[in-house]
Protein backbone atom coordinates (compact mmCIF):
# COMPACT_ATOMS: atom_id res chain seq x y z
CA UNK A 1 0.00 0.00 0.00
CA UNK A 2 2.55 2.28 0.93
CA UNK A 3 4.40 1.42 -2.42
CA UNK A 4 1.51 2.16 -4.17
CA UNK A 5 0.83 5.70 -2.29
CA UNK A 6 4.43 6.96 -3.20
CA UNK A 7 3.90 5.54 -7.12
CA UNK A 8 0.57 7.83 -7.41
CA UNK A 9 2.45 10.93 -5.54
CA UNK A 10 4.83 10.76 -8.38
CA UNK A 11 2.80 10.40 -11.03
CA UNK A 12 1.17 13.77 -9.79
CA UNK A 13 4.26 15.18 -9.65
CA UNK A 14 6.14 14.49 -12.52
CA UNK A 15 2.61 15.96 -13.94
CA UNK A 16 2.51 19.00 -12.21
CA UNK A 17 6.07 19.27 -12.93
CA UNK A 18 5.86 19.38 -16.82
CA UNK A 19 2.79 21.85 -16.43
CA UNK A 20 4.76 24.15 -14.56
CA UNK A 21 7.55 23.99 -16.90
CA UNK A 22 5.14 25.46 -19.56
CA UNK A 23 3.48 28.12 -17.45
CA UNK A 24 6.71 29.69 -16.11
CA UNK A 25 7.99 29.65 -20.17
CA UNK A 26 4.44 31.44 -21.20
CA UNK A 27 5.60 34.12 -17.89
CA UNK A 28 8.63 34.31 -18.99
CA UNK A 29 9.71 33.92 -22.94
CA UNK A 30 8.31 37.37 -23.58
CA UNK A 31 10.56 38.83 -21.02
CA UNK A 32 13.74 36.70 -22.52
CA UNK A 33 13.00 37.46 -25.57
CA UNK A 34 14.40 40.93 -25.25
CA UNK A 35 16.38 40.10 -22.61
CA UNK A 36 18.46 37.29 -22.16
CA UNK A 37 18.91 37.48 -18.18
CA UNK A 38 14.95 36.82 -17.74
CA UNK A 39 16.28 33.14 -19.49
CA UNK A 40 18.28 33.05 -16.71
CA UNK A 41 15.69 34.19 -14.20
CA UNK A 42 13.55 31.57 -15.97
CA UNK A 43 15.47 28.10 -15.56
CA UNK A 44 16.63 28.79 -12.28
CA UNK A 45 13.15 29.62 -11.34
CA UNK A 46 11.87 26.08 -12.62
CA UNK A 47 14.66 24.12 -11.46
CA UNK A 48 14.37 25.69 -7.69
CA UNK A 49 10.47 25.11 -8.35
CA UNK A 50 11.09 21.33 -8.84
CA UNK A 51 13.48 21.05 -5.89
CA UNK A 52 10.84 23.02 -3.46
CA UNK A 53 7.57 20.72 -4.77
CA UNK A 54 9.53 17.39 -4.82
CA UNK A 55 10.62 18.07 -1.07
CA UNK A 56 6.76 18.26 -0.11
CA UNK A 57 4.75 16.43 -2.98
CA UNK A 58 7.05 13.06 -2.64
CA UNK A 59 9.50 13.98 0.25
CA UNK A 60 12.37 13.74 -1.68
CA UNK A 61 14.27 16.88 -0.27
CA UNK A 62 17.56 18.01 -2.22
CA UNK A 63 21.20 19.16 -0.23
CA UNK A 64 24.01 20.95 -2.46
CA UNK A 65 27.63 20.53 -0.63
CA UNK A 66 30.93 21.92 -1.56
CA UNK A 67 31.60 25.47 -2.98
CA UNK A 68 29.17 26.66 -5.78
CA UNK A 69 31.66 27.58 -8.79
CA UNK A 70 30.74 31.34 -9.66
CA UNK A 71 33.31 31.74 -12.48
CA UNK A 72 33.71 30.39 -15.70
CA UNK A 73 34.54 27.12 -15.29
CA UNK A 74 33.91 23.18 -16.94
CA UNK A 75 31.38 21.06 -14.30
CA UNK A 76 32.54 17.29 -14.99
CA UNK A 77 29.16 15.68 -13.12
CA UNK A 78 28.32 12.83 -12.32
CA UNK A 79 24.52 12.23 -14.14
CA UNK A 80 21.95 9.88 -13.06
CA UNK A 81 18.98 10.58 -13.88
CA UNK A 82 17.47 14.71 -14.59
CA UNK A 83 17.10 15.77 -11.02
CA UNK A 84 21.28 16.42 -11.10
CA UNK A 85 20.53 18.31 -13.87
CA UNK A 86 17.50 20.24 -12.24
CA UNK A 87 19.70 20.53 -8.88
CA UNK A 88 23.06 22.20 -10.63
CA UNK A 89 21.34 24.90 -12.79
CA UNK A 90 19.06 25.51 -9.68
CA UNK A 91 22.91 26.67 -7.81
CA UNK A 92 25.18 28.40 -10.89
CA UNK A 93 24.63 31.17 -11.98
CA UNK A 94 24.89 30.80 -15.83
CA UNK A 95 24.50 26.77 -16.59
CA UNK A 96 25.09 26.25 -20.44
CA UNK A 97 25.24 22.50 -22.35
CA UNK A 98 26.84 21.11 -25.09
CA UNK A 99 23.65 19.56 -26.46
CA UNK A 100 22.50 17.53 -29.50
CA UNK A 101 21.50 19.81 -32.56
CA UNK A 102 18.61 18.35 -32.55
CA UNK A 103 17.56 19.25 -29.18
CA UNK A 104 17.29 23.31 -30.24
CA UNK A 105 14.14 22.46 -32.35
CA UNK A 106 12.71 20.74 -29.01
CA UNK A 107 9.32 22.61 -27.97
CA UNK A 108 10.71 25.06 -24.91
CA UNK A 109 13.84 23.26 -23.68
CA UNK A 110 15.60 23.91 -27.23
CA UNK A 111 14.56 27.46 -27.51
CA UNK A 112 15.81 28.71 -23.67
CA UNK A 113 18.61 26.44 -24.20
CA UNK A 114 19.82 28.04 -26.70
CA UNK A 115 19.18 31.38 -25.15
CA UNK A 116 21.02 30.38 -22.08
CA UNK A 117 24.31 29.40 -24.67
CA UNK A 118 23.94 25.88 -24.65
CA UNK A 119 26.19 24.75 -27.53
CA UNK A 120 24.28 22.38 -30.07
CA UNK A 121 26.77 20.10 -31.64
CA UNK A 122 25.81 17.35 -34.93
CA UNK A 123 27.30 14.49 -34.74
CA UNK A 124 31.12 14.29 -35.75
CA UNK A 125 31.31 17.82 -35.46
CA UNK A 126 32.02 18.43 -31.71
CA UNK A 127 35.55 19.19 -31.94
CA UNK A 128 34.39 22.28 -34.14
CA UNK A 129 31.64 23.27 -31.88
CA UNK A 130 34.07 23.60 -28.92
CA UNK A 131 36.52 25.94 -30.96
CA UNK A 132 33.67 28.36 -32.11
CA UNK A 133 32.76 28.58 -28.16
CA UNK A 134 36.39 29.51 -26.92
CA UNK A 135 36.56 31.93 -29.72
CA UNK A 136 32.85 33.21 -28.96
CA UNK A 137 33.56 33.61 -25.17
CA UNK A 138 36.97 35.09 -26.17
CA UNK A 139 35.46 38.00 -28.44
CA UNK A 140 32.39 38.60 -25.83
CA UNK A 141 29.90 37.46 -28.56
CA UNK A 142 28.85 34.53 -25.95
CA UNK A 143 28.91 34.90 -22.28
CA UNK A 144 31.08 33.42 -19.69
CA UNK A 145 29.60 30.64 -17.74
CA UNK A 146 29.37 27.22 -16.40
CA UNK A 147 29.69 24.49 -19.08
CA UNK A 148 28.12 21.48 -17.62
CA UNK A 149 29.21 18.41 -19.10
CA UNK A 150 28.89 14.80 -18.13
CA UNK A 151 32.02 12.26 -18.55
CA UNK A 152 30.28 9.16 -19.09
CA UNK A 153 28.29 10.64 -21.61
CA UNK A 154 24.81 9.34 -20.87
CA UNK A 155 22.37 8.39 -17.11
CA UNK A 156 24.38 5.98 -15.19
CA UNK A 157 22.26 3.97 -12.66
CA UNK A 158 23.32 3.63 -9.31
CA UNK A 159 26.16 1.43 -9.17
CA UNK A 160 26.51 0.87 -12.84
CA UNK A 161 30.02 1.03 -14.30
CA UNK A 162 30.52 2.78 -17.63
CA UNK A 163 34.01 3.96 -18.54
CA UNK A 164 34.41 8.18 -18.92
CA UNK A 165 35.19 9.74 -22.65
CA UNK A 166 37.66 11.06 -23.49
CA UNK A 167 35.76 14.28 -24.46
CA UNK A 168 35.99 15.84 -21.84
CA UNK A 169 39.65 15.34 -21.54
CA UNK A 170 40.32 17.25 -24.71
CA UNK A 171 37.13 19.77 -23.78
CA UNK A 172 39.54 21.03 -20.35
CA UNK A 173 42.89 21.12 -22.95
CA UNK A 174 40.97 23.36 -25.83
CA UNK A 175 39.44 25.79 -22.91
CA UNK A 176 42.15 26.10 -20.21
CA UNK A 177 39.71 26.65 -17.77
CA UNK A 178 39.52 25.08 -14.43
CA UNK A 179 37.28 21.60 -14.02
CA UNK A 180 35.14 21.48 -11.01
CA UNK A 181 34.11 17.79 -10.56
CA UNK A 182 30.94 17.01 -9.21
CA UNK A 183 29.29 13.98 -7.28
CA UNK A 184 25.97 12.85 -6.82
CA UNK A 185 23.64 10.59 -5.65
CA UNK A 186 20.48 11.25 -6.98
CA UNK A 187 19.93 7.53 -9.14
CA UNK A 188 18.63 6.31 -5.66
CA UNK A 189 16.01 8.44 -5.39
CA UNK A 190 15.09 9.48 -8.53
CA UNK A 191 15.70 7.05 -11.70
CA UNK A 192 17.03 7.05 -15.13
CA UNK A 193 13.97 6.28 -16.33
CA UNK A 194 10.11 5.68 -14.72
CA UNK A 195 7.91 7.43 -12.77
CA UNK A 196 8.60 6.26 -8.98
CA UNK A 197 10.38 8.60 -6.79
CA UNK A 198 11.45 7.34 -3.51
CA UNK A 199 11.59 9.68 -0.52
CA UNK A 200 14.75 10.63 1.19
CA UNK A 201 17.54 13.26 0.59
CA UNK A 202 19.39 13.72 -2.57
CA UNK A 203 22.76 15.37 -2.61
CA UNK A 204 25.05 16.72 -5.36
CA UNK A 205 28.95 17.50 -3.91
CA UNK A 206 30.90 20.22 -5.63
CA UNK A 207 34.23 18.77 -4.99
CA UNK A 208 38.00 20.22 -5.06
CA UNK A 209 38.70 22.11 -8.25
CA UNK A 210 40.91 20.92 -11.11
CA UNK A 211 43.52 23.68 -12.17
CA UNK A 212 44.31 23.78 -15.80
CA UNK A 213 47.26 22.24 -17.00
CA UNK A 214 47.54 18.40 -16.82
CA UNK A 215 48.21 16.70 -20.08
CA UNK A 216 44.46 14.69 -20.86
CA UNK A 217 45.63 11.78 -19.86
CA UNK A 218 46.36 12.97 -16.50
CA UNK A 219 43.43 14.65 -16.17
CA UNK A 220 41.33 12.06 -17.04
CA UNK A 221 42.56 9.70 -14.14
CA UNK A 222 42.14 12.41 -11.70
CA UNK A 223 38.29 13.45 -12.48
CA UNK A 224 37.66 9.65 -12.03
CA UNK A 225 39.33 9.16 -8.91
CA UNK A 226 37.63 12.20 -7.46
CA UNK A 227 33.97 11.55 -8.79
CA UNK A 228 33.59 7.65 -8.35
CA UNK A 229 34.29 7.31 -4.69
CA UNK A 230 32.65 10.64 -3.86
CA UNK A 231 29.84 9.50 -5.39
CA UNK A 232 29.94 5.95 -3.97
CA UNK A 233 30.28 7.58 -0.66
CA UNK A 234 27.07 9.27 -0.94
CA UNK A 235 25.11 6.39 -2.25
CA UNK A 236 26.41 4.39 0.87
CA UNK A 237 25.01 7.85 3.19
CA UNK A 238 21.86 6.48 1.52
CA UNK A 239 21.74 3.53 2.43
CA UNK A 240 22.64 1.90 -1.44
CA UNK A 241 24.99 -0.89 -1.73
CA UNK A 242 27.15 -0.02 -4.25
CA UNK A 243 29.06 -3.10 -4.27
CA UNK A 244 25.69 -5.36 -4.85
CA UNK A 245 24.94 -2.80 -7.24
CA UNK A 246 27.61 -2.98 -9.58
CA UNK A 247 27.25 -3.94 -13.10
CA UNK A 248 26.74 -2.22 -16.76
CA UNK A 249 24.98 0.77 -17.07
Amino acid sequence: MRYAIQWVRSLVFSGQMYLMMLVLAIFFTPLAIFNREYAFKAVHTYCRYVRWSASWMIGLKTEIRGEIPQDEVLIAAKHQSFLDIIMIVSVVPRPKFIMKAILKYAPILGWYGMRIGCVPVNRGQRGAAIKQMVEDVKSGVQQAGQLIIYPQGTRVAPGASLPYKVGVGVLYNQTGQPCVPAAANVGVFWPRRGIYRKPGTAVVEFLPRIEPGLDTKSFMAKLETAIEPASNALMKEAGFDVAAGQGKA
